[in-house]
């Protein structure tokens, strides 16, 4: 199954950023309190990638920084204690003319309600990629295309997801190519497999641990000691967390109606749909919608 596809379609229930910066002289930044997935981008110059538990790695232009969690970490003119960076301002320097030190693009998507997909969060936290632009000539476009996006333009909200999607997309398939294999999460059981399609193409039935056991072809509890070993939760836990994760979406995106959404995902009442969507992302499925659509401010602060 295409678990890619599923992990990054999963962080649209977040609004996605990109945003050039520039820095020149001493200059060095923290990130930290990320809830969500996001990336550095490397345009010109050098800096280091700086973590607090690993030693610092030199990137250069055209690697990508892919944070598939949120970890902490850093960018700085030269190795240095994480501690010691000041944390990130959006009042970085985006708009100067004239050469810089070092220039970037960052990019994320923030989940503000919700958590990462299981399979980003088996990943390595930071993933450092130089891209092969001869073996994903793709890439170098979608690099171009991103820093489109980081300019305002109007129909920029929708340009800037979709390339989010692109980029993120094909940095995990170079990565998955150069590691063999090595450290993927092991999602190849073919039992576990089927269980997790029929969940993902039907959120709408409602689906029991004895049904998916048949689906996976094993008995109920070596299906569920093997689901939850393979994917990181039991099975009912992960079908509702991608039931809300799929309702999440459609609020953002659809102007379905409450009810409609409820029954897409599998919830036989609006009440119902509206109780597990609070508990699992802190607030009302309205108030997601309002704060999802509400426009967006041009940053000026923290």
């Amino acid at each position: 199954m295409d678990i890619i596809s599923q992990a990054i379609s999963s962080l649209r229930v977040g609004r996605g950023t990109v945003r050039r910066f520039r820095q020149s002289g001493l200059w060095g930044v923290r990130y930290s309190g990320l809830t969500g997935s996001g990336f550095h981008v490397v345009l010109q110059g050098s800096g280091w990638l700086i973590t607090a538990d690993a030693a610092p790695v030199e990137v250069r232009p055209g690697d990508v920084v892919l944070i598939t969690s949120g970890a902490d970490h850093g960018l700085s003119h030269a190795p240095c204690p994480l501690r010691g960076l000041p944390q990130f301002t959006v009042a970085l320097d985006q708009t100067a003319s004239g050469p810089a030190d070092f220039e970037f693009l960052c990019g994320a998507y923030r989940l503000d309600h919700g958590r990462v997909h299981p399979y980003l969060g088996a990943l390595p936290d930071l993933l450092v990629v130089s891209p092969d632009f001869e073996r994903f000539p793709a890439l170098r476009s979608v690099v171009g295309l991103l820093d489109d996006t980081s300019h305002v333009r109007a129909g920029g909200e929708v340009a800037q997801s979709a390339v989010l999607d692109l980029i993120l997309v094909h940095v995990l398939r170079q990565w998955m190519e150069d590691e063999g294999g090595e450290d993927r999460p092991a999602l190849t059981d073919p039992g576990v497999t089927a269980a997790l399609r029929a969940i993902h193409d039907d959120p709408q039935t409602r689906w029991t641990v004895s049904q998916l056991s048949e689906t996976a072809g094993m008995s109920r509890t070596a299906f569920t000691k093997r689901f939850t070993s393979v994917v990181g939760k039991p099975p009912m836990t992960y079908l509702r967390h991608w039931r809300l994760g799929c309702a999440a979406r459609r609020l953002r995106e659809t102007d379905a109606s409450l009810a409609a959404i409820a029954r897409q995902v599998g919830y036989s009442t609006e009440f119902a749909f509206a109780g597990a969507f609070r508990r699992e992302y802190g607030v009302a499925p309205g108030r997601f919608r309002r704060d999802a659509k509400a426009p967006r401010l041009k940053p000026t602060g923290t």
